[in-house]
């Protein structure tokens, strides 16, 4: 069978923001807490950015896990926000499934905390239903690398794509030409070194 290449929609996908929660954002070893913080908000950037239907959602809030990266729910304020008041897997509350069904998308980009349990679980959930699965490496973070490689194995072994924040917004734009400074834009905030390249395209701009 040859190899299909299934590219993320802009039109027929959604974004599940899950568990980015205070005090298990203390538990992300696998990246750096600043490196963690920029690739979630990027992606949370990107969501915006495409106007993708979006959905937070977060576990036990009341107790050490913490409530929502506030960030994250001034940026979708109208977003439908599942506080779960004990299931692990999202997937096992129905108002979770439900906000998913109503967006009509059956694509998803997940990510959360902690990968192995809080993305790997509905990831797992969402593929057994049908959905095609693409799983934020860099906004989903975890114990150590050990975890997060085995998580990621059983993920892809299942047939969801892993891809980082930067290619998820690659491949939902497609074309430079579709607008060079809003996207762009997204790049340079969480970018250093292409905060670089854009000021070095402005002056080369400039001086024409």
């Amino acid at each position: 069978m040859s190899f299909v290449y299934n590219r993320l929609n802009k039109d027929d996908v959604a974004l599940l923001m899950i568990d980015h929660q205070a005090g298990l954002l203390s538990l992300v070893r696998d990246f750096s807490q600043d490196e963690f913080k920029n690739s979630v908000m990027a992606l949370a950037d990107i969501g915006e950015f495409f106007d993708l239907p979006t959905i937070l959602t977060t576990s036990f809030e009341d107790g050490p896990n913490g409530p929502m990266v506030p960030e994250l729910k001034e940026k979708f304020p109208h977003a439908p926000y599942i506080a779960r008041p004990g299931q692990v897997n999202a997937w096992d509350n129905d108002d979770f499934v439900k906000a998913i069904k109503d967006t009509g998308k059956k694509q998803l980009i997940i990510a959360g905390v902690v990968t192995e349990v809080c993305v790997a679980f509905p990831a797992l959930s969402a593929l057994e239903e049908g959905y095609e699965v693409f799983v934020v490496t860099d906004a989903s973070g975890t114990f150590n690398q050990t975890t997060r490689d085995a998580a990621w194995d059983r993920m892809s072994q299942a047939g969801a794509q892993l891809m980082g924040w930067f290619a998820v917004g690659c491949e939902l734009h497609r074309d430079w030409r579709n607008d060079i400074e809003g996207f762009g834009g997204i790049l340079a905030n969480h970018l250093p070194a292409y905060a670089n390249l854009i000021q070095s395209r402005d002056s080369a701009l400039q001086h024409k």
